[in-house]
Formats: structure tokens, C-alpha cells, sequence
């Protein structure tokens, strides 16, 4: 069989090594834009990866303990006004601590910049090179159209054509660039994203989740530097109730600590933001004959779970599954499986980020309590918080 897989992003360059090792008799041509000699390393885009991400990766031989800070506790709150009740917090704020000593693990997941993934996976790629392996960097696919028993893809300057068996599309993109796909939603939010001075002795860790009246706040441990600790943050809000957009640094500095629980610690300052508009958009289906669409080229979602790269790696592997274990089937048959094979693990995560998204626009008297009567509820159940423990840390599987 003959496999193209569009993107070598984080998901598309772990589907090819995954291919690489289980299913040696495929061959593989790994297609992307940017030239494989371009350093990808110094991209410092923040990405959080959940439990089952880190040891996919680590299986791949392609992980960097030093790059990486382990989250060891996930810490979700939401900032007042709300429910005021002992049984809440030691604040007399509803929350839910999740920790990695809690569920018998080292860590619940890690959290590195999108080079520091990318460059190993990349390495690891280009180490494995043989008869079989095809690497098509600095070369665009511009189309992908259903042929006979395959697709024909037009490639490069002259839009050569090249029919293959198996088209995997996992180049992703932000929402504002992305084709609308049949199920979108532009949440009229913006998410200002950068990385924040911690005093000492920083998160330690602790991932933070803050539920404020626009939308959520994110703090995530990232490695310290030689300044000290840091954090990436990730703050979500409508466009027309912005608070951070007119403001400098240290007037950001004041707004973002007041919005931050107790369990955050102080800020000592932060860094320049970027600003990229939010929304949703998803594929129905993740197969259209030959073509499978995976990560974000298959589902871009809200941030507010993290989950995005950890479902797009999941699809990954689920296909090199499909593909090992049941090597008597037909390639349309072993589609067919994938599509309803994904759809508990996707569509569950597509409907609550996006409920979660849209609940923030709402202004019904008594939303915060109830939002905080849940948050509470989660930390008093153990077995309900065991579940969402697992689903962080694994997805659906």
C-alpha cells in the first residue's frame, strides 16, 4: 500500500514513524510546506500533552524529559461572584484538584513548546529513513481527488499528479485560516496567548484552570529558565468584552492576578501576548473515500480542555491500529472502522468544549452558581472525579 500523509506537524509526523515501525510493508511519502532544513526547534508555541501523549511519544523514541515540565496536579476553580460554601475550598471557592499521586502515576501529562515536540519527532523521522520511507518537505500539495481504488494528489510548482492508496490529511492551522469545514461556529472570542514571570517557587506543576466572567484562564508550568519560573498562559474572552486588548504590560499584569486563584502564586510579569480569534470546526466525517482527516485538519476546538493535539494523536494511532490488527480487511472496510471507531472518543470532547465555550457568552442569573455547584460536585464524587481523571490523562479508549 501506498500512504501520503499531508503535514508534518506533531500529528503527522508521529502517524508516519508509527507506520514506519508497526506496518514496515507500507510505503510512506510524508508531504509538508516548510523546508526540511528550516530549524523548527525555536518555535515556542505552548502545547499541553495529557499522560497517553507522553508515552506515545516516548514510545516513538521521541521525547526530551529536559524540554518538558510534568504536570503533576490540574487545579480548576472559578473566580467570584459564586456559590460561597465550606465544602467548596479552604477560599470558599469551588474547585477541583486533580493530582498525579491521586490516580498512582508520576505525572498527568507535560507541557513543552510545539518545537520542542516537533524537532525530536522530525529527527526520529529522518533517522529512519530506507526504501519505503519518502520525505517531501518544501513541496505544497495543492489538491486531493478520488480516483479509482485511490487518490490522485497535485504536487508542487507544476501540480504533478501521484496516485496513492491512503491520503492522511493532518495539516491543522488556527481557525481564522482554515476552510470552514460542515460543522463551524465562530465564537466571536478572542484567546491572548504568552508566557508569564512567576515569583518563586512558581506552579511547581500545577496546571491552573480559572473560570472568570469572560471565559477561561490558563496558567501552564513550563521548564524554568535562568530568570526563574514561568508559566504559559492562555486567556479566552469575547471580542466585544475585551479586557486585556488596550492595555500594557503591567496593566495586564494587575487584571490577570486579580482573575488568578490563591494556588497560582504572585505573578513577576508578563511577556508580549498574541491574540487569535476562537471558534469551531469540524468534520462530520473523518473519511471521504480514500481521504482520512485527522488532528485539526479533522477537528479544531475551543482551548479550553487542552485536548486538541491529544485527540489528534489518538486518531493517529488509531488508524495504525486498524491497520495492524486487522490486516484481512479491506482498506475501504478498515475506513468504514475508523470512522465509528473515533466517534466516542471525538464527539464527546467536540460537544463539551464547545458547550463550555458558549456557556461564557451566556448571562443567565445564577449560570456562575450552577458552574460552580458542578465544579464542587466533581470534587466530592470520587468516582465521577476518577472519570474525568482518566479522560484528561487518556481520552476515551
Amino acid at each position: 500500500m501506498n500512504l501520503a500523509i499531508v503535514g508534518a506537524g506533531p500529528v503527522g509526523l508521529a502517524l508516519a514513524l508509527m507506520v514506519a515501525e508497526r506496518l514496515p510493508h507500507i510505503r510512506v511519502s510524508l508531504f509538508d510546506q516548510r523546508p526540511l532544513d528550516r530549524d523548527i526547534s525555536g518555535d515556542a508555541r505552548t502545547l499541553a500533552l495529557n499522560l497517553g501523549s507522553v508515552q506515545l511519544l516516548q514510545r516513538l523514541q521521541a521525547w526530551v524529559p529536559a524540554s518538558a515540565e510534568a504536570i503533576r496536579e490540574v487545579h480548576v476553580s472559578q473566580a467570584p461572584p459564586t456559590l460561597s460554601h465550606p465544602v467548596f475550598g479552604t477560599a470558599g471557592e469551588p474547585e477541583v484538584r486533580i493530582t498525579a499521586a491521586e490516580q498512582g502515576v508520576v505525572q498527568l501529562g507535560a507541557v513543552l513548546s510545539y518545537g520542542a515536540v516537533v524537532a525530536p519527532l522530525q529527527a526520529r523521522w529522518v533517522a529512519m529513513q530506507r526504501e519505503g520511507l519518502s520525505t517531501r518537505f518544501a513541496t505544497a500539495v495543492h489538491a486531493i481527488k478520488p480516483v479509482a481504488d485511490g487518490v490522485e494528489l497535485e504536487i508542487g510548482e507544476g501540480h504533478i499528479a501521484e496516485t496513492f492508496d491512503l491520503a492522511v490529511v493532518a495539516e491543522g492551522g488556527v481557525f481564522a485560516e482554515q476552510d470552514r469545514k460542515r460543522l463551524s461556529r465562530d465564537y466571536e472570542q478572542n484567546a491572548w496567548v504568552g508566557q508569564v514571570r512567576l515569583a518563586e517557587p512558581g506552579l511547581q506543576g500545577r496546571a491552573i484552570e480559572r473560570f472568570t466572567r469572560n471565559g477561561p484562564l490558563a496558567l501552564l508550568p513550563l521548564p524554568r529558565d535562568t530568570q526563574g519560573p514561568r508559566a504559559a498562559l492562555v486567556w479566552c474572552m469575547p471580542q466585544d468584552e475585551d479586557d486585556i486588548a488596550g492595555l500594557d504590560a503591567a496593566q495586564r499584569q494587575v487584571v490577570i492576578q486579580r482573575q488568578l486563584p490563591e494556588a497560582a502564586g504572585m505573578l513577576a510579569g508578563v511577556g508580549p501576548l498574541k491574540c487569535f480569534p476562537l471558534g469551531l470546526n469540524v468534520e462530520t466525517k473523518l473519511v471521504n473515500g480514500r481521504t482520512l482527516r485527522i488532528g485539526n485538519a479533522a477537528q479544531t476546538l475551543h482551548p479550553v480542555a487542552g485536548q486538541g493535539l491529544n485527540l489528534g494523536l489518538r486518531d493517529a494511532h488509531a488508524l495504525v491500529d486498524a491497520l495492524r490488527l486487522h490486516p484481512e480487511r479491506s482498506l475501504d472496510d478498515t475506513l468504514a472502522r475508523i470512522e465509528w471507531q473515533r466517534a466516542p472518543d471525538r464527539w464527546p470532547m467536540i460537544a463539551a468544549t464547545d458547550f463550555l465555550a458558549r456557556s461564557f457568552a451566556w448571562r443567565w442569573p445564577g449560570l456562575p452558581a450552577v458552574r460552580g455547584a458542578a465544579l464542587a460536585a466533581v470534587q466530592l464524587a470520587g468516582p465521577l472525579k476518577r472519570r474525568l481523571a482518566q479522560q484528561l490523562m487518556f481520552g476515551s479508549r
